[in-house]
């Protein structure tokens, strides 16, 4: 008998781990990629399918890929809900990050340089 038990407790966990895993997954991968750049230079920008990103949809799992190219610089981005620095000041390299945005208005800026380094997008 809890041989029985403890055997059902197992299967239980492990039929809970697969469904969370694909849970988790599927949702990364059915993620569109929009591309962050910010540097080498005294750029920022944010592009899908390469033109630049004026509006996404609300909800929609999209897969920001930032590439920090010079250790001046970072990629910080802020909106409804989200305020969070991507890569920070010192880092260089790329980073992925799965994102669920709300409506309204985001922004994204190189935080030393935010009066020239800077962009915005609309999320509906």
């Amino acid at each position: 008998m809890r041989r029985t038990f403890r055997t059902r407790s197992l299967l239980f966990a492990a039929v809970a781990a697969a469904a969370l895993a694909v849970t988790w997954t599927g949702s990364a991968a059915t993620a569109k990629t929009v591309n962050g750049t910010v540097g080498p230079g005294f750029t920022i920008r944010l592009t899908m399918n390469g033109k630049q990103v004026t509006k996404l949809k609300a909800g929609k799992p999209y897969r920001f890929v930032i590439s920090d190219q010079a250790d001046i610089h970072d990629f910080h981005l802020s909106g409804p809900g989200l305020n969070r620095v991507l890569t920070s000041v010192e880092f260089t390299g790329t980073k992925s990050f799965v994102l669920r945005l709300k409506k309204g208005s985001y922004r994204f800026v190189c935080d030393p340089h935010s009066s020239i380094m800077h962009g915005r997008f609309l999320v509906s």
